[in-house]
């Protein structure tokens, strides 16, 4: 099995996660990050299906109610890569108490904003997420956040240390399959979807690459859904896990 560490833009720099022209690229995409036809129009169509099976793995893990309108009430998140915080708004109104923590302190300036005029209090932060102190999360999140940093073990380490007992994790990821080589790096970007630049295909990462890490973690994979993409159905939860796929993970012990 590839490790997909190994790829030609790792990062031998052990627990530093973060790379530099990684958080330039997307501190420059921050200004239009809330613009739903912007240069993040794509992360706005991604966001409901992710929030889709968030919502799911919630209800299931604390044995909630669907109906629920504030399943998250008296309960921490932790959105790691949080841009300018698409998801952590809906945590935020889903009752929790949010953070966000991304590399570029653009995204986080942008998302400060938003959340201030949208009347939302939502803590966020610059930095390694491992170097915060910022305590632990009943929920940790990071989405399409893996593909993007130097040292993926050191990554799910850093998650790991952010999760309390009794947490939850969700991830979600594009897998290295010629199907998301050709849609979203020689499709997506040339066609303008997604901005250049965003995606280095070696760096993605399959299923069974991702669920080694985090079971040497300590980590076991509860469910797994692929984000898969149609004409007729846009962006959508499907058991084709071969573009892109989100999963949710508990401590095994």
């Amino acid at each position: 099995m590839t490790d997909a560490t190994t790829h030609t833009r790792s990062n031998s720099t052990g627990a530093t996660t973060i790379r530099p022209e990684e958080a330039a690229h997307f501190g420059q995409l921050a200004r239009e990050w809330w613009d739903p036809k912007g240069s993040s129009a794509m992360l706005h169509r991604l966001n409901p299906v992710r929030l889709g099976f968030l919502r799911d793995a919630i209800d299931w893990h604390w044995a909630l109610s669907p109906a629920s309108g504030k399943p998250l009430a008296g309960k921490s998140a932790l959105d790691v890569g949080c841009g300018a915080g698409l998801l952590c708004e809906p945590l935020a109104r889903l009752g929790a108490s949010v953070t966000g923590v991304d590399a570029a302190p653009e995204n986080v300036a942008a998302a400060a904003a938003h959340a201030e005029g949208s009347g939302l209090d939502v803590r966020y932060m610059a930095g390694e997420v491992g170097a915060l102190d910022i305590g632990q999360f009943d929920l940790v999140t990071a989405m399409e956040v893996i593909e993007h940093v130097a040292d993926k073990r050191a990554f799910i380490a850093a998650l790991a240390a952010r999760l309390a007992p009794g947490g939850l994790l969700v991830l979600s990821t594009p897998n290295r399959t010629a199907k998301s080589r050709l849609l979203m790096v020689g499709g997506a970007e040339t066609l303008g979807l997604i901005p250049r630049g965003t995606h280095h295909w070696e760096d993605f990462i399959t299923p069974e690459e991702l669920a080694d890490m985090l079971g040497e973690a300590g980590f076991a994979v509860g469910a797994m859904q692929g984000i898969a993409f149609s004409p007729a159905r846009g962006l959508h939860l499907s058991a084709d896990l071969s573009l892109n796929y989100i999963l949710s993970a508990t401590r095994a012990d």
